[in-house]
């Protein structure tokens, strides 16, 4: 047995254990099939085997496609298993973060602050700047009427400042001027979304999946497979993922990344999994910090998966030690969580 299996939690008394598992296509009783929701690419199947997984563990799981389940149907659920992060509203993983909190619904994920961190682009930014992470230049607009020439050169990469799966990331994304960045940036404000754009970091796209823990396992870096200029990954892409995810051997440089991580668990932590996204260039070594994820893919193709696969460590192994690491993380906190419904 490794250092790391020896590490992780197992589920020790899993069917006194009761999950409310949320998320926008979640399967449902009476039969829990895959459920039906076009344009949602592969994430109503994802979803119905997330679920699975966890009965298989033997964890008592209820299901729900609405919020408002969090006010109807959870008072007795002992973890909230929150995958929702696209409705009708701004920042929805927020919300589910801040409600669990006030209802002291102990929640998969991390803190609402956090949350509320990590879903804006632009305060990640700031925040690992502080703490001596690269990052690129950027700039940012609430208004297509604001819209203005940054103070810095193109290239440009224009993406929504907020949002989950690659939401607003298309082929028109990178710019070699600004007239370009304007009408790309156009599009985005149609869609209503807030505007991010930054000085485009060449290279590819890497991501490094952290398990949350006394001591956080930092796991190999993973490339997300791509057929698009700049080997960007796209909204389509993000939706469909067609190409899937390969093992990526950053060789000597891998170390910056973990310290990255480290740091970011240090200032933001506790977190039950998250992933750090990068774009880094072969090249030259460079590595741009382009933002961090919280209660992210972790199907068995993803990347999450597959860089704990090379440790002999299975999707059930995840996700026991998750749910176990969670409750774990909120009964320390118990003392503080008092409050009369």
């Amino acid at each position: 047995m490794t250092d790391l299996t020896q590490k992780l939690l197992r589920p020790a008394n899993p069917q006194a254990t009761r999950i409310l598992f949320l998320a926008r296509s979640a399967p449902m009783a009476p039969d829990y099939a895959v459920a039906s929701y076009p344009g949602d690419g592969g994430y109503p199947a994802y979803y119905h085997r997330i679920f699975h997984a966890l009965r298989d563990l033997g964890y008592g799981v209820t299901t729900s496609n609405q919020c408002r389940a969090l006010l109807t149907e959870a008072q007795d659920a002992d973890l909230v298993f929150s995958l929702y992060n696209r409705m009708a509203i701004d920042n929805p993983e927020v919300f589910v973060a801040a409600t669990c909190e006030f209802l002291h619904l102990p929640m998969i994920g991390a803190k609402p602050n956090i949350r509320a961190l990590a879903e804006d682009k632009w305060m990640t930014k700031h925040f690992v700047r502080s703490l001596g992470l690269p990052v690129s230049e950027g700039a940012i607009f609430s208004r297509a009427e604001d819209f203005a020439a940054p103070p810095f050169a193109g290239p440009y990469f224009v993406k929504n400042r907020f949002g989950a799966a690659s939401e607003g990331v298309s082929d028109d994304s990178i710019q070699d001027d600004w007239a370009g960045a304007k009408k790309a940036a156009e599009k985005l404000f149609a869609r209503g979304m807030a505007v991010l754009v930054e000085r485009y970091a060449p290279g590819v796209d890497v991501t490094l999946p952290v398990i949350g823990a006394d001591d956080p396992v930092i796991l190999d870096l993973v490339r997300p497979c791509s057929d698009r200029a700049g080997e960007i990954i796209t909204e389509d892409l993000k939706r469909d993922d067609p190409l899937g995810y390969a093992l990526y051997d950053a060789g000597a440089h891998y170390g910056a990344f973990a310290e990255d991580a480290r740091k970011l668990w240090a200032a933001a932590g506790p977190i039950d999994y998250l992933r750090l996204d990068y774009r880094f260039d072969e090249k030259t070594g460079r590595r741009v910090f382009l933002e961090f994820n919280i209660c992210c893919h972790i199907g068995r193709s993803g990347a999450i998966c597959l860089a704990a696969s090379r440790k002999g460590l299975t999707q059930a192994d995840l996700l026991g030690h998750i749910v176990e690491y969670s409750l774990r993380r909120h009964w320390r906190a118990v003392e503080t969580r008092k409050w009369v419904r």
